[in-house]
């Protein structure tokens, strides 16, 4: 089983009026700064999920 990254060091890259996009300093995975907060959500309810 592959080691998922949790992108726990990211960075600004690019900024839209609409958009913000970041980059995992681990990783070098690029997403929605929206994305990462999406990611963060869905990691916790699985944590969850597992502990009951």
């Amino acid at each position: 089983m592959t080691a998922h990254c949790k992108h726990p060091i990211v960075k600004i890259v690019s900024r839209d009026e609409d958009a913000e996009f970041v980059e995992c300093q681990s990783c070098g995975e690029i997403f929605d700064s929206a994305e990462f907060s999406d990611i963060a959500i869905e990691e916790e309810t699985e944590e969850e999920e597992a502990g009951k």
